[in-house]
């Protein structure tokens, strides 16, 4: 019969340390508000179950159209509580997961805690242990996780009571010192009224009577101290705990005014906890019973079987009518004793739970003596079960535990492995970045030296070009005076004797010879006329050719008309003497031109060019400008082509300028001393 009450004051006690679905959470909301409303009516323990019912309906219309976010979660928490406080389990499990999906989608640690310890409850309340275990053992790992104490004390305290309504008091008792280690230090009085007294019923479940009595005087000490909201009926509960471990010690008269002083709330405890009320009425009777009084009985078995009766109370019916069959056997109506007694089997073979059948086997043997060996051997048989079932799930608590904590740490390992590789993977690749980074500035600098070699090398066969073309002009020149020399000297004199030999012939008188050397000296002075016009212009030196610098800067304009479309324009000032200046200037000015007009034609998109060499006294002046886009100088300025250019003339000792804008097109203007070569 012990069995049977305690899981009874389990299903109370659960309803009692379940504060989380308390009614004071909307005490204090506006009316105004519709939703706040709503879920304060659901609230209402006055009200119909329908009604309740119909506001929480309402509430969920309007919470589930919200965001998905911390509040929205909230208030779907808030709307499971009141199923639970109807006892609307698959409701209560049906919000539990809708949470669940959205907290893992919102990756909210926090509720997904909190959803699986409301869905621990939901199966400890169907009887599906192992679930109801590995739901709270999840919420309660979360919980530690998050250095939530106050919450995984709550939740070691759950698994706790599940331990107990299972029989295993032993694990039960580990779990809530497990809970009070959470807490030490916190202020938590609700959790430690009902740890105290959960130890309380533990260990008078395992006979340690003064334990369970110190433990039970904690919790209404703490009472005393903290009360709790009217609606858990947290202090009725104690005294009926305190007068039930006197009436296991056959101390009924000390059990009796626990009892009658736990009615003293009749109108709160038929409220808020009718299972209470009744059980507090059941436990009052069977203790005067056994005292022998007969005050009030047997009415305050049968108002506690009428309430039970009522709520559907499997295990409460069962002991109320076990009482009443053992009360009528007492007062020798054997025949009423057996009904009950045949009424408490029936009810147990309804609930198909075998350990309802104990109770009534067991009182069956008392009042049938002719059957007694078979209840009895019934008895011993499905005790014997019911011990191997307690032990068994004492075993797979544990063993759910166990698996669970090693798929944690597979996945806790499966975790680092994928975070190794990410490491390894993304060294490799930032190494090979680096080695691709380095190989490239490699090859920028492999090119560059290139480029510098060329460079060099051009200037090189330029100067070569330069020194050839001065050697030919030097040899031209010198072949030109030694054949003006030869003309002047050699045919000139050779010429002007026969002339004058002719001209001696003009003592002849005679017709045909006067017109014969008339004829002669005619031709001979014109000949000598055009001999002299040759020797003139070969001696003569044009200034145009000299050095052939102008050529070659001709050369590359005309290059560049042919080969792109921009129009160019170019003017070289006729007085600059090319043939005084070195040949580094020459050389660094041609290569100014060829780099910039290069620039142009890859970037500028210019439709007009203009070149311009000028000179004053002391300067020679390069103007390149065009039309094309323009850059900003200020970003362009560590370029390779524009460093190149502003070293050539650093080193002729001249100014580089260059003006640029978007789309306003570029201007560069160099200046260079004149010097000589």
């Amino acid at each position: 019969m012990k069995n049977s009450l305690y899981i009874i004051l389990f299903i109370l006690l659960t309803i009692l340390a379940c504060t989380k679905k308390s009614s004071a959470d909307s005490n204090t909301v506006s009316s105004e508000d519709s939703l706040s409303s709503y879920l304060t009516k659901a609230n209402d323990f006055g009200a119909t179950t329908k009604k309740r019912r119909e506001y929480i309906q309402k509430a969920f219309t309007i919470v589930i159209e919200q965001d998905n976010d911390s509040l929205h979660r909230a208030n779907l928490f808030r709307i499971a509580n009141r199923y639970y406080n109807l006892n609307d389990w698959n409701k209560y499990r049906e919000i539990a997961n809708i949470v669940l999906e959205k907290a893992t989608i919102g990756k909210d640690s926090l509720s997904i805690a909190k959803a699986y310890s409301y869905l621990g409850d939901y199966y400890g309340a169907q009887g599906v242990s192992d679930s109801a275990y590995v739901n709270y053992y999840k919420s309660e790992k979360m919980y530690n996780n998050l250095i939530e104490k106050y919450n995984e004390a709550r939740t070691r305290l759950n698994i706790a009571l599940l331990q107990y309504a299972e029989s295993d008091y032993l694990g039960s008792e580990i779990s809530v010192f497990k809970a009070l280690k959470a807490i030490k230090g916190e202020k938590a009085n609700d959790i430690l009224y009902e740890s105290n007294n959960l130890l309380g019923l533990v260990y008078n479940e395992l006979g340690e009577y003064t334990k369970a009595v110190e433990y039970h005087n904690k919790a209404l000490q703490g009472l005393e101290k903290n009360p709790t909201p009217v609606e858990f009926q947290s202090r009725a509960t104690s005294l009926n705990n305190l007068g039930l471990v006197y009436q296991n010690l056959n101390k009924d008269k000390q059990a009796i005014p626990y009892f009658e002083e736990g009615l003293k709330q009749k109108q709160d405890l038929l409220l808020y906890k009718p299972p209470l009320y009744a059980m507090l009425k059941d436990n009052l009777g069977y203790s005067r019973f056994k005292l022998k009084q007969e005050q009030g009985l047997p009415d305050l078995f049968y108002e506690s079987l009428r309430i039970r009766d009522s709520l559907k109370l499997t295990s409460g019916i069962i002991v109320n009518q076990i009482r009443l069959s053992e009360f009528f056997a007492a007062r020798g109506d054997r025949v009423k004793a057996l009904e009950f007694a045949n009424g408490a089997m029936k009810t147990a073979e309804n609930s198909k739970n075998k350990r309802n059948y104990l109770l009534p086997l067991k009182q069956l043997a008392i009042i049938e003596p002719q059957k007694a060996t078979e209840y009895n051997k019934e008895y011993i048989r499905i005790n014997d079960s019911l011990q191997k079932a307690d032990r068994k799930t004492a075993e797979k608590f544990s063993r759910i535990e166990y698996e669970t904590d090693e798929i944690k740490q597979e996945n806790t390992d499966l975790t680092v492995q994928n975070r190794n590789l990410v490491y390894i993977f993304g060294s490799i690749l930032i190494l090979g970045m680096f080695m691709y980074i380095i190989k490239a500035q490699k090859a920028k600098n492999r090119e560059l030296l290139y480029k510098q070699e060329q460079q060099k090398a051009n200037e090189e066969i330029y100067n070569l070009m330069i020194s050839q073309q001065n050697d030919v002009e030097t040899i031209r020149v010198i072949e030109k005076k030694r054949v003006a020399q030869e003309l002047h000297d050699g045919v000139l004199g050779r010429m002007f004797g026969v002339r004058m030999n002719l001209d001696s012939l003009n003592k002849f008188h005679d017709e045909h010879a006067s017109e014969q050397r008339d004829s002669y000296l005619t031709e001979l002075k014109n000949i000598e006329q055009d001999i002299r016009e040759i020797s003139h212009d070969l001696s003569k030196e044009k200034s145009d050719l000299i050095n052939n610098f102008v050529a070659i800067v001709d050369n590359l304009l005309e290059e560049q008309k042919k080969t792109f479309k921009a129009k160019l324009v170019s003017s070289i000032d006729s007085t600059i003497k090319w043939d005084i200046m070195s040949n580094a200037i020459k050389i660094n000015l041609y290569r100014v031109v060829q780099e910039s007009i290069q620039n142009i034609n890859k970037y500028a998109n210019a439709k007009n060019i203009k070149i311009e060499f000028r000179k004053d006294v002391d300067n020679l002046f390069l103007y390149i400008s065009d039309d094309g886009v323009g850059f900003n100088v200020n970003k362009k300025k560590k370029g390779i082509g524009l460093q190149n250019m502003l070293s050539r003339i650093n080193e002729c000792e001249g100014t580089f300028e260059i003006q640029s804008k978007k789309g306003e097109g570029t201007k560069i203007t160099v200046s260079v001393p004149i010097k000589k070569s």
